[in-house]
């Protein structure tokens, strides 16, 4: 990784930070949609943030230039591992969109098999994201590898990446593609549930195979007013949806949480991701994915905490999904509870909204990595030299500066190591944020829409200049990802050499959200 020395201009765009409503009643919403909600140019057909919105109108009209020479981008495989030049993209909203805008990449997309396109950051002149492109990409099976070899293979914390389309196949070995997940390779579906921010109904129910698209669906969301009428009105073609409202009693509380739960005539699988249930997301951006083991049901009458992992994940998860104080994830409690997640190697992490004391402070949030990192994590050798490397597609705000909340609150839970560990650690810890750059957008393969996912408010950076010195560029090489957007979010404290890490945590940064943490991988922190 490598800062810029001069971190050059803002692009930023001067719309308000947006404010999120209170939430009504758990039951879904059944007043008349808007008549506009499908098929409208102004904005994709799918509830979403301002952010989106606005990305999506400016796709939909783009710009015009009468200088093709000037639209020339290498291609990737000649570009440089670290850009340069050019400042930190900025939207035009505060809010965490976790989404996207329609991609414009038509002809790039019959070329799965192929190095990345040519022109794969400039397509301005292209139309949305079509109807053909849907059925052509999101209809195709995954391809070019075994995905039940994959599942079984050499992958411990079953952590993987999603497929992104204009790379190298050979970089897609070992990712998974939501068709994949939902395969009938990965069990016999019989119900599930999908956790998300922002779903396009009709496309969620492409993504099932043929036999299971019948099969009970329950949708979790966080959606209010019109834009849960629009949520509503997408599912009444299928009537194995039913919807489930998280309740959100603080106003700026939303339902970031991705997460699948899905039963199986075998068992039970749990699926923790960073992607939204949305076209745009598992084509060309860079997206994480925890893939549980397939859990089997515990004997009949077997109580207690049966089946419960050295991690305790499974009380962890009964514990966050019955935050949501809804009858209608009753069900879902019971059947996890009737099954073995013993084999379960990470902890997880929840964030419910409300205000917490005493010992209930270290039940969500950072404040329970904190904790976890205290009682599990190795001490590690000279703990102030190993960074902690911050890697997100948001910013919200900090503070007038680094003392308010990023080197004090927020650092002292990312260098908690060890129970040994009894005095608080100086501000000298190395702090890596790693946030996409203007030329990364460029030179992205979605081009300059892709900054659509990466909201950080022109009112909120204006106050927080400060934070620039922490920055550095995204890039991905290994992962032949560096032209893929991320829509991940990671948090890490490796070594110095980055040879060894002590944790790895893929999160969401705002609430409601859902953490997987591998391990503290404590096993492989020394050689």
């Amino acid at each position: 990784m490598l800062q810029e020395d001069a971190h050059g201009k803002w692009t930023v765009s001067s719309s308000d930070e947006s404010t999120e409503e209170n939430s009504e009643s758990e039951k879904p919403s059944t007043s008349s949609p808007l008549d506009a909600a499908h098929g409208r140019t102004s904005g994709p057909p799918y509830p979403c943030s301002e952010a989106r919105k606005a990305a999506h109108k400016r796709k939909a009209s783009p710009l015009k230039f009468s200088d093709k020479s000037s639209m020339e981008v290498p291609a990737p495989g000649k570009q440089r591992t670290s850009q340069e030049g050019s400042g930190w993209c900025l939207s035009s909203s505060d809010e965490e969109p976790e989404d996207q805008e329609k991609h414009a990449h038509k002809e790039t997309l019959k070329e799965e098999k192929c190095d990345a396109p040519k022109e794969h950051s400039l397509n301005l002149h292209k139309d949305g994201l079509s109807e053909k492109w849907k059925e052509e990409y999101n209809e195709t099976p995954g391809e070019g590898q075994d995905t039940w070899d994959l599942l079984n293979g050499g992958n411990p914390f079953r952590f993987f990446l999603t497929k992104v389309t204009g790379i190298e196949q050979s970089y897609n070995s070992g990712a998974l593609h939501i068709k994949d997940i939902l395969s009938p390779l990965f069990g016999t579906l019989v119900s599930s549930a999908q956790f998300n921010y922002c779903f396009d109904v009709g496309w969620l129910v492409r993504q099932y195979p043929q036999e299971f698209r019948k099969k009970p669906l329950l949708i979790v969301h966080g959606e209010k007013r019109e834009s849960k009428a629009e949520l509503v009105a997408q599912a009444r073609p299928y009537e194995h949806i039913s919807f489930c409202q998280a309740k959100l009693d603080i106003a700026f509380g939303t339902h970031h949480t991705k997460m699948m739960l899905l039963l199986y005539e075998e068992g039970l699988r749990v699926v923790i991701h960073t992607s939204n249930l949305i076209a745009e997301d598992w084509h060309q951006k860079t997206q994480g994915i925890w893939l549980s083991p397939l859990y089997p049901r515990l004997p009949q009458g077997t109580t207690g905490s049966a089946g419960e992992s050295e991690t305790n994940f499974k009380s962890d998860l009964i514990s966050y999904l019955t935050a949501y104080n809804s009858p209608t994830l009753k069900e879902w409690i019971d059947l996890i509870q009737e099954h073995d997640l013993s084999e379960t190697r990470v902890y997880l992490l929840g964030s419910t909204p409300g205000r917490y004391q005493g010992s209930d402070k270290e039940k969500w949030g950072h404040l329970r990595l904190r904790k976890l990192l205290k009682d599990h994590a190795s001490s590690i050798p000279a703990r102030e030299s190993w960074p902690v490397v911050g890697q997100f597609s948001s910013i919200g705000s900090l503070g007038v500066d680094g003392s308010k909340w990023l080197c004090s609150e927020f650092q002292e839970s990312l260098v908690a190591a060890g129970s040994s560990v009894t005095t608080p650690l100086k501000c000298d810890v190395p702090i890596h944020l790693v946030y996409p750059t203007v030329d990364n957008v460029r030179q992205s393969l979605e081009g300059y829409p892709a900054g659509g996912s990466l909201p950080y408010s022109i009112q909120t950076a204006q106050k927080q200049l400060w934070l620039h010195s922490y920055f550095h560029k995204w890039a991905a090489s290994i992962s032949g990802r560096s032209h893929a957007i991320p829509h991940i979010k990671t948090y890490m404290r490796p070594s110095p050499d980055f040879q060894k890490i002590a944790w790895f945590l893929v999160t969401l940064p705002v609430p409601i959200y859902l953490k997987q943490l591998g391990e503290l991988w404590r096993k492989v922190v020394h050689n």
